[in-house]
């Protein structure tokens, strides 16, 4: 297919790579033209100059920015996908952003023939390396159909939710359970140290149990050793809670632990800690 790729940061750039090395025609576009220069000498592909120039004649075209304003600076601006797509076309967002603008654009693009899918992601960045992402959707089923034949080369997993803005909302549930259990898994280990447990033979028996958890499994060793390089910032979720905590207003949810764990996110900003891996929380518990 011809695709385009608006976005080519620490998920973005690898997502680009597997389209490239799965045979799709890449043009892509980045705010810093330096790392879309070199996108294009790894992968023999080609550097737009714009959103909308990266856009033309491209079948789908993917962006996977930071925020609200991001995406709608690329897709409906001045020198947006929109202003370059072609009737017919599709527009993939793999941002984390809210439901709100996903139907934003998915109106405006309605208007001329082009389809829309909301669609996060979750895996962070180990899952856009190895190509190994899970993608929540939301949109026509038949435009989904179409799409997934390019999503497949970094996805492990694609579920269409419901309709625009479903894709948005799953990513929110996503993110409300991890703060959780990083909280727990956070205490948890805290306890065992102040209690003088083998920490090692803890984890080796509740791992069997019901206490098992992704986080657990893979995290609870370099949290224990203050290690927190692992991918996906602070800065990052507390900006996806944010999006959640802004739902649950309209929708009337409560989420009491994740407005809690969203204050310790921000202790945990207090202590430099912005660009630390989610699983830094348990970095404010240590003396």
């Amino acid at each position: 297919m011809r695709v385009a790729f608006i976005g080519l940061g620490v998920m973005g750039y690898p997502m680009a790579g597997y389209l490239a090395r799965n045979g799709h025609d890449v043009v892509v576009y980045n705010r810093t033209s330096t790392k879309a220069a070199r996108w294009c000498e790894e992968h023999d592909g080609n550097l737009a100059p714009t959103p909308a120039d990266a856009s033309k004649s491209a079948e789908v075209v993917f962006t996977c920015v930071g925020n609200d304003d991001d995406v709608r600076d690329v897709v409906l601006g001045e020198t947006g996908v929109l202003n370059g797509i072609s009737s017919g076309s599709i527009i993939v967002d793999h941002t984390t952003a809210s439901a709100a603008i996903a139907r934003e654009i998915h109106g405006i693009a309605a208007e001329k023939s082009i389809g829309f899918i909301d669609a996060p992601l979750s895996g962070g960045q180990a899952g856009a390396e190895s190509g190994q992402l899970t993608i929540m959707a939301g949109g026509n089923e038949e435009v989904f159909e179409r799409a997934a034949v390019a999503m497949e080369c970094y996805a492990r997993a694609m579920t269409l939710i419901g309709p625009v803005g479903s894709g948005q909302l799953a990513k929110m549930v996503n993110q409300i359970c991890i703060a959780g259990i990083v909280q727990g898994l956070s205490e948890g280990l805290h306890f065992a140290e102040q209690a003088e447990l083998d920490v090692a033979k803890v984890i080796e028996a509740i791992s069997k149990g019901a206490a098992q958890s992704w986080q657990l499994e893979n995290r609870w060793e370099t949290m224990t050793n203050g290690e927190f390089e692992f991918g996906f910032a602070v800065d990052w979720m507390r900006k996806d809670l944010a999006i959640a905590l802004d739902e649950a207003q309209n929708n009337g949810a409560t989420l009491e632990l994740t407005q809690l764990v969203d204050r310790f996110y921000a202790d945990v900003q207090a202590l430099g800690g912005n660009r630390w891996d989610t699983s830094s929380l348990i970095a404010r518990l240590k003396p």
